[in-house]
């Protein structure tokens, strides 16, 4: 498993793994203690849009780098980690900057294999989109997703809370304003296929001068709950960093889903596959968690990170363990496509 998983990721850093980790070399800010959370027992919901969550369980899935970056390489890049993993993943998971049409070519493999797919799209200057000059590009995309006709994630500016974004988001409120121009326009033009995915990341909670539940569109404007979790260079347990958040999600009867989780620190020896231990046990404890995506990719530009398993056989073997525990294969919502043929652009 780990030649499988180490081969994929020789290609040079592109537009998709740059888009989608956007790890940086901001310092760690001083953070506040993880709360103590007890998990949330009552119901969970969406909006009525997109993929309903499982009733028991989670879903597991992944976006790997791909050598080449085309829709039959990214299909092949997952197909070749899901193997080595036990060959029970059943998201996947494409990003799309801003301008780029989707759903593309990759999507509609991805659809061919019966993947519930999770779409992150890079979002723009928040001002900009809501004075309503991009207004006909988000058109083209809600008509283009509604046309693909099988339920999808659809992770909207995902992270907005890091510091370096701050230029292009402004302020909590114009993210929010953007959020809500975006997903109005989804509105109406029917759009119901595209559960929204509002994800901040796990530091945004656990640092407070990141304030990132001030960017919360609202529990009418959110279909499910999400964060991104990596361990930073002080090595924060995947627990610590994940308790900040769900402190704050056990408040919204929304399903969770962790959009982006690896390794991205090298440790000491046998330390990440103890971060990657908890990951499993935490996700049963709480039962609102209902997905997780891991990201694999060998970074060789900076920020030069490696969060795949190549050289790291034994946290190779925790992930696997999990991926093929029962728990994280609950049965998938329809996704045969409603009518006609799913609309697609070549990507």
């Amino acid at each position: 498993m780990a030649a499988v998983l180490g081969l994929a990721f020789l290609a040079p850093a592109v537009a998709a793994c740059d888009i989608g980790s956007e790890r940086s070399d901001e310092t760690t800010a001083a953070a506040l203690p993880p709360p103590t959370v007890t998990p949330r027992t009552a119901p969970v919901r969406t909006t009525g849009r997109g993929p309903e969550p499982p009733e028991k369980g989670a879903w597991l899935g992944t976006w790997v780098k791909p050598q080449y970056h085309n829709a039959s390489g990214r299909v092949a890049a997952f197909d070749d980690f899901n193997r080595a993993a036990g060959g029970k993943l059943a998201i996947a998971h494409m990003f799309h900057e801003w301008n780029e049409p989707f759903p593309s070519a990759t999507e509609k493999l991805f659809q061919g294999r019966g993947k519930l797919q999770m779409i992150s799209w890079q979002g723009t200057d928040t001002r900009s989109t809501v004075s309503g000059v991009y207004d006909a590009l988000i058109r083209e995309r809600a008509k283009d997703v509604k046309e693909f006709g099988v339920p999808v994630l659809l992770r909207y500016r995902w992270e907005m809370d890091r510091p370096n974004l701050a230029a292009s988001m402004h302020s909590p409120e114009d993210y929010v304003a953007a959020w809500k121009h975006v997903r109005g326009i989804f509105t109406e033009m029917g759009v119901t296929n595209a559960g929204w995915v509002w994800c901040p990341h796990a530091d945004g909670f656990a640092e407070p001068q990141r304030r990132a539940a001030a960017y919360y569109p609202g529990d009418d404007q959110v279909d499910w709950l999400c964060a991104d979790v990596y361990p930073s260079p002080e090595w924060n347990s995947f627990s610590n960093r994940m308790d900040h958040f769900m402190a704050f999600a056990k408040k919204h009867p929304r399903p969770v889903i962790i959009g982006e989780y690896g390794l991205t620190q090298d440790g000491r020896p046998g330390q990440r596959a103890d971060w990657m231990r908890e990951v499993g046990p935490y996700l049963k404890k709480h039962p609102q968690i209902k997905a997780a995506v891991y990201f694999a990719a060998r970074q060789t530009e900076k920020p030069i990170y490696d969060s795949t398993f190549g050289d790291d056989p034994e946290s190779e073997q925790v992930f696997r363990e999990m991926a093929t525990d029962p728990y994280f294969q609950p049965p998938l919502p329809d996704l045969s496509v409603s009518s006609g043929t799913p609309s697609v652009s070549e990507g």
